[in-house]
């Protein structure tokens, strides 16, 4: 596109975009700092877990219910380890019999507002699923045993969902987690549904949208994105905004028009159904990372450095959040 013609369509579609694209705080740009002890070893517990979930266990779908299973349980035995009591949602699916995994670190003083935190560990028939999901599911676990045992105002949810590879979002585990907990009336301040975590590329022309996105956001897929819809714009904001105040990383975010179906493809869309609060963080998926939903979504094409970046600044997010 003539780059006169893109400033003339860019300065005509702002008014209209500003709402969508306009973020508090100013994402980080330049250098990254060096890594602190902490977030080696961050670095070095997500690896082990994506290498457990995508490399010994492999395909985790329901046409390997086994393989399904063995990562079911080693979620729990993790949960468990880090001191949690583990809680299992099961539900039918067909023949099979599938789990959502909870587990819940108490409020310090305002126990029934919720933040739920959460990421599917199944993956598309036939694929490894590093990225897509074990990267998250990794920040998860790690995010789990982080702030477990910490003195958090707020209670904290983090749930491991089963089934969301599917093309039918009510029989998505978020889905049957999320109607549960409408029925319960769980006052959920704010939902997290993380999203494949772990591709980056400082490469010009490494990330992509739909037009006319490509406008108002970085054409390099160095960046983690959050997502959020209309209802979710306050908690959005504040997500955004606490993460940029504690995270030296490149960070942009979505506030989503109804229109822009790519932005329920996750867990968070089930929490906006029953009208609760939702961001999805992600790397962007497929806008990204073309090996999405392929054999070749492998451990060898993740940049564990700048996921656990991302990961401690999300610790820090949900510590501020939890009292905010």
């Amino acid at each position: 596109m003539n780059s006169i013609f893109r400033s003339i369509l860019k300065l005509m579609l702002r008014p209209v975009f500003s709402s969508i694209v306009e973020m508090p705080g100013r994402s980080h740009s330049g250098s990254l700092p060096s890594l602190t002890s902490d977030e080696k070893n961050l670095q070095e517990r997500l690896q082990e877990h994506v290498r457990v979930l995508s490399v010994k266990i492999g395909d985790r779908s329901l046409k390997r219910p086994d393989a399904l299973e063995q990562a079911a349980i080693y979620i729990e035995d993790c949960f468990a380890a880090y001191g949690y009591k583990c809680q299992r949602q099961n539900f039918m699916l067909g023949e099979h019999s599938l789990r959502n995994i909870e587990v819940e670190l108490p409020g310090t003083k305002r126990p029934d507002e919720i933040i739920v935190i959460g990421a599917h560990y199944d993956t598309v028939p036939g694929t490894p699923g590093a990225d897509d999901n074990a990267s998250a599911v990794a920040a998860l676990l790690a995010l789990a045993q982080s702030l477990a045992g910490k003195p958090l105002e707020r209670t904290i949810r983090f749930v491991a969902f089963t089934n969301e590879e599917t093309y039918d979002y009510e029989r998505m585990g978020s889905y049957v987690y999320a109607e549960r907990c409408r029925k319960n009336c769980d006052d959920i301040v704010g939902m997290f549904s993380l999203e494949m975590l772990g591709v980056y590329s400082d490469e010009e022309g490494s990330q992509r949208y739909p037009f006319p996105f490509s406008l108002f956001y970085p054409s390099k897929g160095n960046f983690v994105a959050f997502v959020g819809n209309t209802a979710s714009a306050p908690f959005l904001k504040k997500s955004i905004a606490a993460f940029r105040s504690h995270c030296r990383f490149p960070s942009e975010g979505c506030n989503a028009p109804d229109w822009l179906s790519d932005a329920n493809r996750s867990d968070h869309f089930p929490f906006w159904k029953f009208n609760y609060p939702g961001v999805m963080v992600t790397d962007t998926s497929n806008f990204r990372y073309s090996l999405y939903h392929t054999t070749d979504d492998t451990i060898d094409k993740l940049d564990f450095e700048r996921m656990a970046r991302v990961v401690a600044g999300l610790e820090r997010t949900f510590k501020v959040l939890s009292r905010s």
